[in-house]
């Protein structure tokens, strides 16, 4: 009976979560002309209490790259499949904003290029439309990545703070 309970209070306070975001940004290396790069991610999460969250990102990126140790730079055009588990601790709920960071695994392939791992967190906003609809701002990444290109190349890995114009990404969630 207990057990009943506790699964029908976790249901009542559970909302699933559906959107994503888009980002756009531009890359200039030197005197190089600069190139666009775009991404699109669809994301579907499961909140678990006010604070808790787990979800999960699929994303698509275009355009211009820099990877690793700048054996790849601008001229290198390519596309990336990723997929991004987390979970989410929000620290600050009000009724308009929330203030949350997102701690997860990234895995993505370059298409032709190599592979990618991130450990992370992500940090971001959401400000509260209605009870239903929010604007979602994800700003930078803050962790461990690692770059392995496909043949001969020599992996690459990286521990810090990325916080660049092609890290911020803007969307909207709905919320059920």
């Amino acid at each position: 009976m207990t057990l009943v309970a506790t699964a029908m209070a976790v249901s009542m306070n559970a909302q699933v979560y559906v959107g994503g975001s888009v980002g756009v940004g531009s890359v200039k290396y030197g005197s190089q002309d600069a190139e666009t790069t775009y991404k699109f991610v669809p994301e579907i999460g499961y909140n678990l209490t006010d604070e808790w969250a787990l979800g999960v990102a699929f994303g698509y990126q275009k355009g211009a790259c820099s990877l690793g140790n700048g054996n790849y730079g601008q001229d290198v055009d390519t596309e990336l499949l990723q997929i991004n588990p987390y979970v989410r601790y929000t620290a600050v709920k009000s009724k308009l904003v929330n203030v949350f960071v997102d701690g997860g695994v990234g895995i993505g392939s370059y298409k032709d290029l190599g592979t990618q791992f991130q450990l992370g967190l992500r940090p971001g906003l959401a400000v509260n439309l209605n009870e239903n609809i929010s604007f979602v701002a994800h700003v930078g990444f803050i962790g461990f990545e690692s770059f392995s290109p496909k043949g001969d190349g020599d992996s690459s890995n990286t521990v810090g703070v990325d916080l660049d114009g092609n890290n911020v990404t803007f969307g909207l969630y709905f919320n059920f």
